[in-house]
């Protein structure tokens, strides 16, 4: 295992060249095969996570939860991780910067940090100052662990379809993500934005790298890399998929007596046995 500083400075690098794929797990099987396949960094997916040990998602996993199962990911791969922290579990700059301290000591090298409030406050999103301050919180909190910890500020506006219109919803983004980065972000995220021109408008106003989400519908990630993405991120949609795949084996099974749909994709006992033996487990 690589130290933790080089390994930040790698996942550093490797957001700023540009044309980033990121895959997101939500157990050691899956950032292992990941892993194997050639991504050069694991994300953890909160809503995976939570899905996968029976919650909804938005911190209704327990804080402490979280964390297990991002410190087993992080330490089962030899990659960066970066660790999906939701809003920072609390809503004050105090408990972001609690929650920074603990996710380093787990092993994550990076976080995503949402501005979405979880029907927790009257507004669906934190004030600019108020998400700003837990922003620098957090900054503050990687400096006093001494790591270069990547900061990515995720931006919910289009995820929830906030602003009347489409150049409202630009400018609140603009103003969000702008704002982030001088407090101290690394670079912005902005699920659920797939419009191609609207990417290449946010890329050009924002100081600062963007990372998109892949999603069934989006284009491709080179389509999205030439519109300015930085970064791609695959999410919860592995998860998703996999859940599909398996409510697809039930309806077979169970109306068919048959698996092909289990035979399409399956990953074998040896393959299984061989990427766990790998690493002594």
């Amino acid at each position: 295992m690589q130290p933790r500083f080089d390994l930040a400075q790698q996942f550093r690098h490797l957001n700023l060249q540009g044309n980033f794929l990121l895959a997101n797990a939500w157990d050691i099987a899956g950032a292992r095969i990941f892993e194997e396949t050639g991504f050069a960094a694991i994300g953890t997916t909160s809503g995976g996570i939570a899905y996968s040990h029976g919650y909804c998602d938005a911190e209704l996993i327990d804080r402490d939860d979280m964390l297990r199962h991002i410190a087993a990911i992080a330490g089962a791969v030899n990659v960066p991780v970066t660790a999906d922290i939701e809003a920072g579990y609390g809503a004050s700059a105090p408990a972001v910067a609690d929650t920074i301290l603990r996710v380093i000591e787990a092993g994550a090298v990076g976080i995503n940090i949402e501005d979405n409030s979880h029907g927790t406050m009257p507004s669906p999103l934190f004030d600019i100052p108020e998400q700003s301050a837990r922003i620098r919180a957090a900054r503050e909190a990687a400096d006093q662990a001494d790591l270069p910890l990547w900061i990515n500020a995720r931006i919910d506006t289009y995820l929830l379809g906030l602003g009347d219109e489409t150049e409202s919803r630009l400018a609140m983004t603009v103003a969000r993500a702008n704002a982030y980065l001088a407090a101290g972000a690394d670079m912005v995220f902005v699920p659920a934005l797939t419009d191609i021109s609207l990417v290449k408008r946010l890329r050009a106003l924002l100081h600062g790298p963007l990372n998109l989400m892949a999603m069934p519908g989006a284009p491709s990630a080179a389509e999205l890399f030439a519109a300015g993405a930085n970064r791609v991120s695959l999410g919860v949609c592995p998860m998703l998929a996999a859940m599909g795949t398996i409510r697809e084996i039930a309806i077979e099974a169970r109306s068919r007596g048959t698996w092909q749909t289990m035979q399409r994709s399956f990953y074998g006992f040896a393959e299984a046995e061989a990427l766990f033996s790998a690493r002594g487990n």
